[in-house]
């Protein structure tokens, strides 16, 4: 008993700090004005990274031992550990596939920044085009606030381009 305590006192810290990643994660993001698509793809794969490497933590050997211990001892704190479990499992599933598809986006971003309005315009139905397929199919992008994000930013690529090329053509 003294040690299912202690272990149930260590899988309690981990459950606030894990909670904590998650409650930052689904936190409003501050981001400037005129960030550009880029910075999208940058975004989902941070938050891929990051929920990764929990993901690894999580299944490490040490602590499925613990968490097998505390089975065996029929702990009250596994029923949050297994909620947490599947919350994170869930993050880093949807930041793995929205960064699978924001990846469909990445030639567009080099033609978007770097182009003429004319070369940008050409590139315009493509880019649409794989916008609306990742709404259609994505089963985690497609709400109506990743997509305005996502469209806001590759409106602030486009005027940013727009403006560089009448300010030093």
């Amino acid at each position: 008993t003294e040690v299912t305590e202690k272990l149930e006192e260590v899988v309690t810290i981990w459950i606030k700090q894990i909670r904590q990643v998650l409650v930052e994660s689904e936190q409003m993001r501050r981001e400037a004005d005129d960030l550009g698509p880029s910075a999208e793809l940058e975004h989902w794969k941070t938050r891929m990274s990051t929920f990764n490497s929990l993901l690894d933590e999580i299944k490490s050997s040490r602590v499925k031992k613990i968490i097998s211990i505390l089975q065996a001892a029929r702990s009250k704190t596994l029923k949050q550990w297994k909620e947490l479990d599947s919350n994170v499992t869930l993050a880093a599933n949807e930041a793995k596939d929205n960064v699978r598809y924001l990846y469909t986006l990445d030639t567009f971003f080099c033609p978007l920044a770097k182009a003429s309005p004319v070369t940008m315009m050409e590139h315009v139905p493509s880019l649409m085009n794989t916008i609306c397929m990742i709404y259609c199919t994505s089963p985690y992008y497609n709400t109506s606030e990743r997509m305005t994000s996502l469209l806001l930013k590759i409106t602030n690529q486009m005027i940013k381009t727009c403006k560089t090329y009448l300010c030093d053509g």
